[in-house]
This record gives structure tokens, sequence and C-alpha cells, in this order.
């Protein structure tokens, strides 16, 4: 009997309300109808027999000025139920036109979802397009349908011509997908924006992609993505909040990968164990203000970590532990007025850290019990009004330095 008397829960999703069942609310709603009639015929058969009572001399009680009395009320009672069964009525109405809209949004899904595995690559393009529209007009499973494209973009994908597995018109379906993500990543107050939304393209093959002047939000992983050729554009993007960009273990073996001019002013960048092979990472005029910029255990054996121009006032960008055998970390006219950038326990057997024409009005550069057999550390016309250089506890053993204004630690 409890079970029985449970409200009825919604048997086809969240948009069928939920309401009392019929067999149970029709013979209530009578037996409440007697009750609210009788409680208020007595209350007005009360009223009417005191004002009789009270003139002189006493009258009787009209009994059809009690029964106007009680019809009215219950008139006025009727008319109220009758607002709440049409209220019912339409609750059931918007319940069936939303089911209607989803099972139509669904079969939307469906379709782009065939399309992007069709074996031609303009009916994949009209697939990407499909999904970023569905994801406009469909919130709810907004983070869903990003989660398709991203994944299409983890899928194996060979960029050249000539090896197998090379898909004709493939590059291009995947630079659309980036560019369409783009789009919706540069404006983040419109209603349609994925500004807030995760991005997951772990292990993902890029060879090109423009995500320029983007607002990042929330996280976006690269874990294990290969970069090996084209342009992936970071530029001028705006990384502010909570948001934790990785590129943990990623591999660099050509190409650019470019924050130039980007604005780090909470969020976090991680490349902690990635591998730098050939390629280039630009931060050139970026600016670090409470962010962080994490190489964490990276292995630079070619390429360039370039970060000319860059501000750095209040951030830390974090080289702890990295392995340098070859390749350039280049800070030439960075500015620092504040924050951390941090060596310490980095292995330098070969490549460049160039700090040439540097500007340290505060903050820290720090190689604390850094090992140097090898390479170029390089401070030529840098200025210091104010910052500090550490080298306590670090090893020399045939690295080249120029200390430019910071004065030759012991043991190098």
């Amino acid at each position: 009997m409890a079970l029985s008397l449970r409200r009825r829960e919604a048997p086809r999703g969240r948009y069928t309300p939920n309401l009392w069942p019929v067999w149970l609310v029709a013979p209530a709603a009578l037996v409440l109808a007697l009750l609210l009639g009788w409680g208020i015929y007595l209350f007005a058969h009360d009223y009417f027999a005191q004002a009789a009572a009270d003139q002189k001399p006493a009258k009787p009680v009209n009994v059809n000025d009690v029964l106007k009395a009680t019809v009215t009320a219950l008139t006025l009672v009727g008319a109220v139920l009758a607002g709440l069964y049409a209220y019912r009525k339409q609750l059931l109405s918007e319940g069936d036109a939303h089911r209607a809209d989803a099972s139509q949004l669904a079969d939307r899904y469906t379709t782009a979802a065939e399309q992007l595995g069709h074996d031609q690559a303009a009916v994949r393009l009209a697939g990407v397009y499909a999904l970023a529209r569905l994801a406009d007009d469909w919130e709810e499973q907004r983070q869903v349908c990003i989660d398709v494209l991203c994944a299409y973009l983890r899928m194996p994908y060979q960029p050249d011509p000539a090896e197998a597995g090379h898909k004709a018109g493939e590059r291009e379906v995947r630079w659309t997908i980036i560019r369409v993500i783009r789009d919706h990543l540069r404006n983040p107050v419109a209603s349609t924006a994925w500004c807030t939304y995760s991005l997951d393209f772990t292990g993902a093959t890029f060879d090109g992609g423009d995500l320029s002047h983007s607002h990042f939000l929330d996280t976006v992983d690269f874990d294990g993505a290969v970069f090996s050729g084209g342009t992936v554009d970071f530029g001028d993007a705006r990384f502010s909040g909570d948001t934790v960009t990785f590129f943990g273990g990623a591999e660099f073996s050509g190409g650019t990968v470019n924050f130039g001019g980007a604005e780090f002013s909470g969020g976090t960048v991680i490349f902690f164990g990635a591998r730098f092979s050939g390629g280039t990472v630009n931060f050139g005029g970026a600016t670090i203000s409470d962010g962080t910029v994490d190489f964490d255990r990276a292995t630079i054996s070619d390429g360039t970590v370039d970060f000319k121009r860059a501000t750095i006032s209040d951030g830390w960008v974090n080289f702890d532990r990295a392995t340098f055998s070859g390749g350039t970390v280049d800070f030439n006219r960075a500015r620092f007025s504040g924050g951390t950038v941090d060596f310490s326990d980095a292995r330098f057997s070969g490549g460049t850290v160039n700090f040439s024409d540097a500007e340290f009005s505060d903050g820290t550069i720090d190689f604390n019990r850094a090992e140097f057999s090898g390479g170029t550390i390089d401070f030529s016309d840098a200025t210091n009004p104010g910052g500090t250089v550490d080298f306590s506890d670090a090893a020399f053993r045939g690295t080249v330095f120029s200390w430019g204004p910071f004065p030759v630690p012991a043991g190098a």
C-alpha cells in the first residue's frame, strides 16, 4: 500500500512531470469536495445563525442564504481546481513537446555521428558542422558533442600521403574540427561558448591547427599528444581561473606550438615529462602574471622553448628536474618583475639557456642543485637592478657561462 501511494516517477526521462495518478486523484478529489462543501455549509450556517440571533427580535436562519453562500464558495473552489487541472494538462503537454525535441536532437546526433564515420571527406566535414550546431542547440548534451569531436582527433592519423593509412582530405577535416572548437572559445560570454567545457586531445597527432585568441576556463588535455609538423597556434589565448592545460608526456618532434602573446592570469600549462626532439614551443611576448608553465622532468634534446620578450611578473616557469642535452631555452629580452624561473635539480649536458638582454627588476632564477656538464648558460647584457639568481649547491663540470651582471658562483 505504501508503494501504491508514492508519486509516479517519470517513466520517459526528465521531461515527464511527476504527477499523482488519476485513479488516486479523482476519488480523493471527490471526497475532499464533499467534505469541503459540508464544512463550508456548517460554517455559513453558523455565521447566518449568529447574525439572525443578534437581530431584535431574533429571526430564524434563512437556509436559502446558507445554500447560496455555500454554492458561491464551492464555485470559487471549483474555479481554482479547474485552473490546477489546466496547469496539469499544460505540464503534460510541455513534457510531450520536450520529449519530441529530445527525440529530434537524438536523431540529429545519430546522423552527425554516422557522417563523421563516412569514407568521403566531404561527408565527414558535414558531420563536423552538424555536430557543432547540435552542441549549440542541445546544451544538456553539449559536453557529449564536444567529446565526440575531440575523440575524432584522437583517432589514428597518418599525415604523410606517401605512408599507408593516409586518408584523402583527412587533414582538412581535422583542421576544421580545431577551427570549430576555436570559434566557440573566442567569446566566453556567448550563450553557445565552449570555454567552460573540458577538451580531451589525449594521444592525438597534430600537424597544425588554429586555437588563437581562445579563452580557456576549464581543463584542456594534450597528454601524450604528438606534434610532428605544422603550427598549433594558441597565440593571444587567455588562460585564467583554475584552467589546467596538460601536455604531459607529449612529443614535440617538429612544427611549432605557439603561445605568443598569450596571457596566463591564473591558469596552468603542464609539460611534465614532455619530450622535445625538434620543433618550437613559443611563449614569445606572453604574459605570466599569476599562472604556471611547468616543464618538470621534461627532456630537451633538440628544438626550442622560446620565452623571448615574455613578461613574468608573478608567475612560475618551472624546469625542475628537466634534462637538457641539446636545443635552446630562450629568455632573450624577457622581463622579470616578480615570480620564479626554476631550474632546480635540472641536468645540463648540452644545449643553451639564454637570458641575454633580459631585465631582472625582481623575482628569482633558481638553479639550486642543478648539474652542469655541458652546454651554455648566457646572461650577457642582462640588467639586474633587483632580481636574484641562485646557484646554491649546483655542480659545474664543463658548461660555458656568460655571467653578465651576476656574480660568478663558487665552483663555476
